[in-house]
């Protein structure tokens, strides 16, 4: 993933609000399937016992809930760098930045996508922002965020 260095930022705006912040959340019928693996890996321990079925079914509910939540990325602009999962960027390096409804981004996933660019895809979003990239030493030519909030989170990149 390309990661750009970000500048060093001062104390005081290291307590400043982010401009843009989402967490990229499972949608609800993740968290349905989810109930439902947790409920299946129960049923396959009802003949063993029934309290022990119970556990194992919030055990596997609780563990996967965690695991979920603690891999959701994160898609923020604050103190003058984007940050869209592990990657960061500088917003001084970047260019425009264009909201894209589903279509676009479909398009601009499937024939239009350039294999240098960086992409922060979630399958579950149908909705991204397309942002160019004018570092000269970066090879990568823009980054495709998913985001549920794309105009939001234009609008802060051009601010």
């Amino acid at each position: 993933m390309p990661d750009a260095p970000a500048s060093n930022p001062s104390p005081t705006s290291r307590t400043a609000a982010p401009t843009y912040s989402e967490r990229l959340w499972l949608g609800p019928g993740g968290w349905v399937l989810l109930a439902l693996f947790a409920a299946m890996m129960a049923v396959a321990f009802i003949p063993l016992d029934r309290r022990v079925a119970a556990v194992v079914g919030v055990v596997v509910l609780a563990l996967g809930a965690a695991v979920l939540v603690g891999r959701a990325p994160r898609v923020e602009v604050r103190d003058g760098v984007l940050r869209a999962g592990g990657a960061h960027i500088p917003v001084a390096l970047l260019g425009s930045a264009v909201p894209l409804d589903a279509d676009a981004t479909r398009a601009e996933l499937g024939p239009r996508l350039d294999a240098r660019a960086h992409v922060c895809l979630r399958g579950w979003i149908r909705t991204a922002v397309r942002v160019e990239v004018r570092d000269p030493e970066d090879p990568t030519p823009y980054w495709v965020i998913s985001t549920r909030r794309p105009t939001e989170l234009a609008a802060a990149l051009q601010a």
